[in-house]
This record gives C-alpha cells, structure tokens and sequence, in this order.
C-alpha cells in the first residue's frame, strides 16, 4: 500500500479533480465509486480497478479491509490517505472510506437496436438516469443510450443511485437518438401525458425500445412523432404525471410481467 500526506501531491491533486469536476471525468475518461457496495460489485462483476483509495480509519472496518485484501492478494494498486485527505475528495458525507478509481468506458453505436433497451432524451437529473439504469438492470434489460443532454452516467450521484447497476449494462452515451430510432429493428415505445394508448394495453411480449424524455418536456417533438407507439401509464388523484424514474420502472416491470 502506497501513503500520501500531502495535500500538493500530484497524484492526490489529480483525485481532487476528478472527484469535483465532470469536465475532469469526461476529459479523463475516468471516474470514482464511492462506497462498499459500489467497490464490491466491480470486483464482482467487472475485475480490478485502476487503484484502491482507503482512509486511514477506514483499515479498521472489516468490510473495508475484506475489499484491501482481495487487492493485495491480486498485486492491484492501494493508495491510503489521512482522514482529512480523503474526506476532501470523498463526495459522500459520513461514508465508509473506500473508493475505487476506474476507467469509465467508451463505447460506439455500431448495429441497430434489436433486443430491449432504453433511450433516454435528455434527461438532466443525475438521480433519475440512476434510477432508470437501476430499474433496467433488475428487469433484465442490457442497453442504455443517451442522448448528448442526459446527465453523464459515470457521475458520483449517477453511480450511487444506481447502485452498481452499471456494471451489468452496455451504456452508449452522446448517441443520435433519432438515428437510432429510424434504424431500430425493435418497436419504439415513448411515454407521453397525452398519448392515447395504455400501457397495459400494448402487447409487450416482444423486444421494444423505451423512449424517455426530460422531466419537464418530455420527449422531444421530432423524436415523439418517430416512435412506433405513444403510451401514457393510467393514474388516479390530482397528481398531473409521474416522475420519469418511476414512469420507467412501471414499464419496464409490465413488459417482465408479461413475458413471464
């Protein structure tokens, strides 16, 4: 395990960086997990991480060390860091004190879509695209694909509301969605207030293709007229729509319920 004390080490000036600025992340194309759970499932399902970040009093914790063990086990890289240290670069508050630095992937559009996946347009709440991919991964389906103005999936928040969901999906960020959409082998379902169809009237037994627009606008016009149906999910109360994370789980689980 490698020690920094400094607060003007270079290495360490680089994790600040990235930890804070998303410009760093996206430049860099690297990111950081934060937390146990994060750190456990990349293990789990994706191998080592570029290096290790532990706090100090964090070595204490047997979960923590559990994850340093495995590390050194494997000759990966541990870096350890003062409390003051690495509660600077840390963006959660009173976390556990371990994070993973990783190389966040980059990946091309180069086939149509042809099994189930989820499109998101323009979606800028860090929380909701978590969510989604959260909800997504736990219905069984394996693509995302965002368009330039949904939040940056590799983000703090992003990977903490989706709790490791990541590592399980094909993620395609800064994609042309309407390309997509006009060369998908699958149906196109987008999700309107004013669409006229149910959603639990349309037969999701088949591969489809969720179009999901932006909190406020929803899915763009031009993006909205290309789908190949519009439904809007029924609901009681004075409430005008759902939350666009909730609205995606509801479809996501109604196709699960159907093909099973």
């Amino acid at each position: 395990m490698k020690t920094i004390t400094s607060r003007d080490n270079a290495q360490y000036k680089d994790l600040l960086k990235l930890a804070g600025s998303s410009q760093a992340r996206r430049k860099s194309g690297r990111t950081l997990l934060d937390g146990v759970h994060l750190c456990q499932s990349y293990l789990q399902l994706r191998g080592l991480p570029e290096q290790c970040i532990v706090s100090e009093s964090a070595l204490r914790k047997p979960e923590v060390m559990e994850i340093v063990g495995q590390l050194e086990s494997r000759r990966a890289h541990v870096l350890g860091l003062p409390d003051a240290l690495y509660n600077a670069v840390s963006q959660v508050e009173h976390g556990v004190g371990v994070m993973f630095l990783i190389d966040t992937p980059e990946r091309s559009v180069t086939a149509p879509v042809t099994v189930s996946a989820v499109l998101l347009d323009n979606l800028q709440d860090p929380g909701n695209v978590g969510s989604i991919l959260r909800s997504a991964a736990a219905a069984g389906i394996t693509q995302v694909y965002c368009s330039a103005g949904t939040a940056f999936c590799w983000s703090p928040k992003v990977l903490r509301a989706a709790m490791g969901a990541h590592f399980v999906l094909d993620i395609f960020e800064n994609v042309d969605l309407a390309a997509l959409v006009s060369n998908a082998q699958v149906a196109t379902l987008a999700t309107s207030g004013y669409a006229t169809s149910e959603l639990y009237d349309v037969d999701l037994r088949q591969p489809v293709a969720w179009l999901f627009g932006h909190e406020g606008q929803g899915v763009a016009g031009d993006l909205l007229s290309m789908a190949t149906h519009q439904v809007v999910i029924p609901h009681l109360g004075q409430i005008e729509s759902l939350n666009v994370a909730a609205c995606a789980a509801v479809c996501f689980f109604e196709q699960l319920r159907q093909t099973r």
